[in-house]
């Protein structure tokens, strides 16, 4: 980004940049395939979103860290291909229980 600077994301929580790599990397070391996300980056942090205005930055910085971890880690295409796997369940799953919560809790007008 800016040389060695660390670049505030958060404004609400006082949280940088080199603070939420940090974060991922110690996530991504215990399971190097886990699903992350800015509320499970703020969880390990014991901090929550407030406005969440920084979220789409963090999502971001979350990519960019994963991919040049796996990069370091020479992560294979299997590895890969098999998370990608993994990625699209989960996603299923919760589009799956997203539609079913807005049908039961519908109620017509």
């Amino acid at each position: 980004m800016f040389g060695n600077e660390d670049v505030l994301v958060c404004s609400c929580n006082y949280i940088t940049d080199k603070e939420i790599r940090e974060v991922i990397t110690n996530l991504l070391d215990e399971d190097c395939w886990q699903l992350i996300v800015p509320a499970k980056v703020y969880h390990a942090m014991e901090k929550r979103g407030r406005c969440c205005g920084c979220f789409p930055n963090v999502v971001d910085i979350i990519i960019q860290t994963t991919e040049e971890y796996h990069a370091r880690r020479h992560s294979t295409e299997t590895e890969i291909f098999d998370f990608m796997s993994r990625l699209k369940q989960f996603h299923e799953e919760n589009r799956r229980a997203d539609i079913e919560r807005r049908q039961k809790g519908h109620r017509a007008a």
